[in-house]
Parts: structure tokens; C-alpha cells; sequence
């Protein structure tokens, strides 16, 4: 117990490019995890969390990856960090991708963090990824913190930083530090705990100076440090009403009201520094230690009991049976890596150990404590660990249990991401297509938004990811890591199809071939499924029974439910999937010996088809939002451009670098191609993010535009 109250889960996310692999150098540096820091760009090793080829030569983070760390404290009689004292905090960090197309790798990270790093620029505060980052940590109520970086850079400012966290997230920030100096000036910070000044010496930071407050700086750091407190307080009553009486709370008291405030997801406290410069990381790490929660204190997760339907609290205790989950999985040499978070109980080297999923037991012959791609074996983990299981198979997101009696529990799984553009994708060389094919099952299974499919018509094999640069990440694997000349086709559009209008259906299936025949008759209503209606965030189909008296027995409820959704898969305009639709199931006759779940599923299924016809269908596009970075020069140029894509501005603002901030939401149909477009118009100074926003009606023009291809296309096929 008292190990578990010292460790520490935490992620580290952020808007591409807002310097998280950066933070996490200085971060493993300060810690004695390594001994040379390692820029992501610009020769060298690269850094350590970015061990991927593609990482280094593209600077960016394209798989999670996940190291632990002790951090033993800023210490030396208040003036310097002393390397190599007894280290109190083991902090188990995963560094996640910041481009949208890799985001199933911050979904499952958090789904198993404790705490996180919410890292913002503090030029361009608030971007479109941080706002869909912030969304994930509040879908899985995990407490952050929010850091600040790239202090030094021209234009940087906390105080708009923590506005924009207001305004844009609607968190309740609070600054816990003041800068002292700004952008090339920027010199440390002042907490405004302790009041005091800290700086940071030598070749990189790791000398701690904490000196008194710089006088010119005393004014400002009594006005936040009095709004600090006043936002504080409120999370213990006791301080709040000894502030109330105009006494000043202990630094304790205050550190103990922050922790409580952070825990409940109702305070943010916002640190700032700069990673690159090697400026307050230590201060960051003070404060991960101090405020973010350990697995005892944390939100304790819940599995299913699939017997009951009943959700289990599982207490993070070692006298109790094993439960943990498979996260994450990668192939590699040696056989499967899988990343485990461990929740209840001891698993140790050699147990037999149990998926809840497949019923299966397995051994755990090795596991291995993760340092990026570096790892040290070792042989007993504990409830509150994250540590990674070798040459097990598995699915992400699988259960194991220590026991057999627990084979009914199963964790809460990961929300994935629909997929949202796909590619054709061969080998003329049959060697090489034998490669192709492992590599794709490899990818299928390490990454649940790369799908792979045939299509039925053409019999073409089929990707589909979340973005462009996704799927080329992963065609540039399969050519460098499998050794196979792959040809890639032009990029489809995942389309979808829905209905706008109510409509009643009455199908009756009858037939009769000597002997027992075929009878059901099914009734009832569809309609829209509007999106405050979904008992999910990603529900598209659903079945409402509304059968009174019996007419349709209970045993052939589950048959007709069953046909109505296989209609599903192929829409009546183009056969693309339909979403969003609910039936009704009112109504309906069975005969004693004809009836069966044959006859009841043939039925829904007509009934489907033929109401859906009725009900006015439409073809929806994917809309994506797209933000665009780009000196002021080519904002008309880019706005032009956009307009001439079926874009729709949302609006745009200018940084305090005077770039202008476009943003826009365009179909994913216009946008193919658009990088190199913009880098030419742009003279390579503008960049763009992109995700998936919606689906959205096709205009008409287009909407027969694309059924005629489609047509087309399945004639020829």
C-alpha cells in the first residue's frame, strides 16, 4: 500500500507540436533516466520517447509509448536540485501522439491513467487538438494539470493561455506561478504557494536557485496569489472560512485544497515553463507528485459482471483476485508485447492467468517494465502498476482475471473512432502480397481504427484509417518494415446514408413449400435516431420492443431486432452503411408451427428495406473541421481556396505572432491533396490539422453525382 501511494499514472497530451515528447526528455533527464537530452528534431539519437524511424525523421509522435520514472523532489537546503537522493515518487508516464489521426492512441492511454499533463503552447493557447484531447480526459474523468510551454517563444503569454482554458474548455484555471520575465527574457517563475522565485542553472536547468520574490514582481504576485487562494478555498471548508475571517491559509492547507480541487475534476491549476530551454520542469514534477492522485486515491474503476449485468468496484488491493487489461499491443520479433494496466491484485511471473473474453487461460512466461522501446524484466507487478506482458495473444482492451470464478468480469472497453477515408491497396509480386497480408493483420491488430476489408463488388483490398498522413504512416511501414512493393489506389470517401422522416411499415412473410412453412408478420414505426436520443456517443442503430399480449413471442424478439439491423450494412441509394435510425417494434402475428427465427428475420428485414425507402434517405458526407496556421499574406488565399471547397469558415483569429488562425469546416471529399496544395500556395509557411467533426447531407448535385459513380462502379465490378 504504502508503494501504490507513491506511484503515480499519469499521461502526457496535446495539440501536435506543443513540445510533449520534448517535456518528457527533460522530464526522464531530471529523473536519472537518461543522461543526454535529445532534441525531436535535429540529428542526433532523437529522443527517447520517439523510437520509431518515422518519429524521427517526421519529428512527430506516431505511437504511444510508456516509461517509469522516480522522482525524488527539488531539495539541497532550498537552492539546489540534487541528483542521485532517495527517490520518493515512481511516476508511470505515457507520452501520446498530438495529430488527430493517431488518436486512438490518447483513448486508450487515458483510458487507463490515473492523472495527466494537459500541454498547451502558450503562444497559440488553445488549438482544435487540445479541445478534442480535453474532451477524452473528461469522457474518462481523469484529473490535469495544465503546463504551459514555449515561454520563451515570441508572443508567449500564460495569462491569455489560462483565459483561453476558460473560455475555450470552460475549466476552472487557476495560475499557480507567475513568469518572471517574458519570451527570449523568460528567466523561471514565482509560485505563488511559497512566493518564492525559482530559476534554473546550468547547461540544462539542472541546478534549482530558489531565491525571494524579485521585488518588481511582488505587487502582481500578491494580486494572483490572492486570487489563487480565493478559488482554492472553496474545496475545504475549514480554510475557506479561516480566509473568510482574514487569516491566510498554510502553504499545507493550500496544497491540500488544490489536491482536492484537482481530484474532483473541478480545478485545473495551470504551471508554465519551457521544456526546450529547460526552464520549471522540475516544478511540473513537484506538483505531479504532489496533486495528481495515486491508484488509491483515484476514481476506482468499475468491471461488468456479465452474469448480473451489475458493475463491480474493483478496490486496488493486493490480498484480492487478479484483474487487469490489455491496452495496448504491438507485434514484435520476440511475439506480442501487451501493455497492462493491473487494477486488483499480484501478477506475477509464471501465473496462469485467465481472458475473460475467450475463456482461455494463458501463462505469463515474461514481463517487462517499459522505457520507450528500452525494458527491464522483472517478476511481480501490483495493482496500480502499468507494465507490459511478452508473447501473449491477445485483443486491446481484453480482461484477465486471476481466477476462473472471476471469467465473468470484464472491463470497460475503449471508444474507437469510425474510420473516415480509405485507400485500394495491392502487390502485383505474390511473395510480396504474402507480406502485405501479415503486415495488415499485424496493423489490425495493434490499431483498432486501421481497418481492412474486401471489397465485395470489386474484390479490391481495402484500408481505412482516420486520416491521410495515417494511412501513409502505415504504407510507409509496410514498405520499410515487411520489405513490400505495395501500389496504393485513389482515397474513397466512407459515405453513409440515413432517413429525415417517420414512416410506418406492415411486412407479412409467408411461405409455403410442403410441411412447415415460413410465417411472421412484423409492425411498427422508423424513425430518425436524433442525437440526443443515442444511449452512446457512437450509437447509429436502435431497437425499442414495444410488443403488448404476446403476438410476436419473446423467444423471436431477438430474431427480428437481428433483421431490422442487417439492412444496416447497405443503404438504398448507394449502398453505403446507414446511421441513425430507430425502430419500433409494435405489432404482429406468428402462427404456432410456421413461425421461427427464420421467418421473423426475413420479415423485419423486408419491412426494413421497405421502409427506408419510405422515409425520405439521404447520402451524408463526413464533414472534418480543418484549422489552418498561416502568415497573414495568404489568409485571403487559403480562405479562397477553402470557399472553393464546399468550406464553411467558422471564423478566424490572429496569434500573438500575427498569424492567422483559420477555422473552417470542409468535406472530407474536397480535401485530398490539400498539404501539398497548401504548402505551394503558401510557400511551405502554412500548416493544418484535421479531424472528423460530423456527417452531414450531400448537397444534391453531389448526392447524384455520387451515386452515379457508385453505380457505375458496381456495374463494372
Amino acid at each position: 500500500m504504502k508503494l501504490m501511494a507513491k506511484t503515480r499514472n499519469i499521461g502526457i497530451s496535446a495539440h501536435i507540436d506543443s513540445g510533449k515528447t520534448t517535456l518528457t526528455e527533460r522530464i526522464l533527464f531530471y529523473c536519472d533516466k537518461i543522461h543526454k537530452i535529445e532534441d525531436v528534431r535535429g540529428g542526433g539519437d532523437g529522443a527517447k520517447m520517439d523510437h520509431m524511424e518515422l518519429e524521427k525523421e517526421k519529428g512527430i509522435t506516431i505511437t504511444s509509448a510508456a516509461t517509469t520514472v522516480h522522482w525524488g523532489g527539488i531539495t539541497g537546503e532550498g537552492t539546489t536540485f540534487a541528483k542521485g537522493i532517495e527517490k520518493d515518487t515512481r511516476i508511470n508516464i505515457i507520452d501520446t501522439p498530438g495529430h488527430v489521426d493517431f488518436t486512438v492512441e490518447v483513448e486508450r492511454s487515458l483510458r487507463v491513467l490515473d492523472g495527466a499533463i494537459l500541454v498547451l503552447c502558450s503562444v497559440a493557447g488553445v488549438q482544435s487538438q487540445s479541445i478534442t484531447v480535453d474532451r477524452q480526459m473528461k469522457r474518462y474523468k481523469v484529473p490535469r494539470l495544465a503546463f504551459l510551454n514555449k515561454m520563451d517563444r515570441m508572443g508567449a503569454n500564460a495569462f491569455n493561455g489560462r483565459d483561453a482554458l476558460v473560455e475555450k474548455l470552460n475549466h476552472n484555471a487557476v495560475l499557480m506561478q507567475i513568469p518572471i520575465g517574458a519570451e527570449d527574457g523568460f528567466e523561471g517563475i514565482v509560485d505563488l504557494v511559497t512566493k518564492k522565485a525559482y530559476y534554473f542553472d546550468g547547461d540544462n536547468g539542472e541546478n534549482v536557485r530558489i531565491e525571494e520574490c524579485p521585488a518588481e514582481l511582488v505587487e502582481q504576485m500578491d494580486e494572483y496569489r490572492a486570487e489563487m487562494i480565493d478559488k482554492v478555498a472553496e474545496y475545504d471548508d475549514a480554510v475557506m472560512e479561516k480566509y473568510l475571517e482574514g487569516e491566510e491559509p498554510t502553504e499545507e492547507e493550500l496544497h491540500h485544497c488544490i489536491k482536492t480541487g484537482v481530484n474532483s475534476l473541478a480545478l485545473t491549476p495551470v504551471f508554465m515553463g519551457s521544456a526546450f530551454k529547460n526552464k520549471a520542469v522540475q516544478v511540473l514534477m513537484e506538483a505531479v507528485a504532489r496533486y495528481l492522485p495515486s491508484p488509491l486515491e483515484c476514481a476506482k474503476p468499475t468491471a461488468v459482471d456479465s452474469d448480473t449485468n451489475q458493475s463491480i468496484v474493483l478496490e486496488p488491493v493486493k490480498d484480492k483476485g487478479l484483474v487487469c487489461m490489455a491496452f495496448k499491443i504491438t507485434e514484435e520479433q520476440f511475439g506480442q508485447l501487451t501493455y497492462t494496466r493491473i487494477y486488483r491484485g499480484i501478477l506475477n511471473k509464471g501465473d496462469t492467468v485467465y481472458n475473460s473474453r475467450t475463456n482461455k487461460k494463458v501463462r505469463i512466461g515474461r514481463m517487462v517494465r517499459m522505457n520507450s522501446n528500452d525494458r527491464e524484466n522483472i517478476d511481480q507487478a501490483y495493482a496500480g502498476d502499468i507494465i507490459a506482458m511478452v508473447g501473449i495473444d491477445c485483443a486491446s482492451g481484453d480482461t484477465f482475471v486471476g481466477d476462473d470464478n472471476d471469467l465473468n468480469l470484464s472491463l470497460e472497453g475503449i471508444h474507437v473512432p469510425i474510420p473516415v477515408i480509405e485507400l485500394s491497396i495491392d502487390c502485383k509480386d505474390k511473395n510480396d502480397q504474402a507480406k502485405l497480408s501479415k503486415a495488415l493483420s499485424r496493423f489490425v491488430k495493434e490499431d483498432p481504427t486501421f481497418h481492412v476489408f474486401t471489397d465485395d463488388e470489386s474484390g479490391e483490398t481495402r484500408i481505412a484509417g482516420m486520416g491521410e498522413l495515417h494511412l501513409e504512416i502505415y504504407v510507409e511501414r509496410i514498405k520499410r518494415e515487411y520489405n513490400a512493393n505495395v501500389q496504393v489506389g485513389a482515397p474513397q470517401v466512407n459515405y453513409r446514408e440515413t432517413i429525415r422522416q417517420e414512416t410506418k411499415y406492415d411486412y407479412t412473410h409467408k411461405k409455403q413449400t410442403g410441411g412447415s412453412g415460413q410465417f411472421g408478420q412484423v409492425v411498427g414505426v422508423l424513425r430518425p435516431l436524433l442525437d440526443d436520443e443515442k444511449d452512446s456517443e457512437d450509437q447509429i442503430f436502435k431497437f425499442t420492443n414495444q410488443i403488448k399480449g404476446g403476438s410476436i413471442p419473446s423467444e423471436f424478439i431477438g430474431a427480428c431486432e437481428k433483421g431490422f439491423q442487417d439492412v444496416m450494412d447497405k443503404g438504398p441509394l448507394a449502398a453505403f452503411p446507414l446511421i441513425n435510425c430507430e425502430v419500433f417494434l409494435q405489432d404482429g402475428k406468428h402462427h404456432d408451427v410456421d413461425s421461427s427465427d427464420m421467418a421473423f428475420r426475413i420479415a423485419s428485414r423486408q419491412a426494413m428495406r421497405q421502409a427506408v425507402n419510405n422515409a425520405d434517405p439521404v447520402l451524408l458526407e463526413p464533414i472534418m473541421h480543418v484549422e489552418v496556421t498561416t502568415p497573414d499574406e495568404y489568409q485571403g488565399t487559403i480562405i479562397g481556396d477553402i470557399s472553393s471547397r464546399r468550406g464553411m469558415i467558422q471564423g478566424s483569429e490572429t496569434d500573438p505572432n500575427g498569424e492567422v488562425i483559420v477555422n473552417a469546416e470542409v468535406p472530407l471529399a474536397e480535401m485530398f491533396g490539400y498539404s501539398s496544395n497548401l504548402r505551394s500556395f503558401s510557400a511551405g509557411k502554412a500548416t493544418y490539422t484535421m479531424e472528423f467533426s460530423k456527417y452531414h447531407d450531400c448537397p444534391s448535385n453531389i448526392q447524384e453525382k455520387v451515386m452515379a459513380e457508385r453505380k457505375e462502379k458496381l456495374a463494372n465490378d
